[in-house]
């Protein structure tokens, strides 16, 4: 199908899509805070975490379908297709640059796709808990 915007519309509409705070961010905190689970979100990791437990050393990322390339999500664009996939790859790239340096560090990591956290919240919110209640 093609776009019915026009490339500056659709370039605009792409450059107002926030990184940070997104729905599926703010509901995982939601239901953790709701559990008692406190956390920050202010932090100064390499690959800036979603949600960070400095105590446990458990750094929890939540990545978008489309943007991280989720294979059970992701539809490569029809329009300009080569920048989308060599954005998407660079990022897959460096998601698995941050997962490495992280764990180098002695953190664990977490990655959750959008589509978890809308389907299985409870899921989530569990993964995480026995992550910190392990130690």
């Amino acid at each position: 199908m093609a776009d019915v915007l026009t490339s500056r519309q659709r370039s605009y509409c792409m450059s107002r899509i926030k990184g940070k705070n997104t729905k599926p961010e703010k509901r995982l905190r939601k239901a953790l805070w709701a559990r008692g689970y406190r956390y920050r979100v202010k932090n100064n990791l390499y690959g800036k975490p979603d949600i960070v437990y400095h105590r446990k050393k458990l750094a929890v990322f939540v990545d978008g379908c489309f943007w991280h390339g989720c294979p059970e999500h992701y539809n490569r664009p029809a329009t300009n297709a080569e920048f989308w996939l060599a954005k998407i790859s660079g990022t897959k790239k460096r998601d698995q640059q941050v997962n490495k340096k992280l764990k180098k560090d002695g953190w664990r990591v977490i990655r959750f796709w959008e589509h978890d956290i809308k389907d299985n919240l409870d899921f989530c919110v569990s993964t995480i808990a026995g992550y910190l209640d392990m130690t």
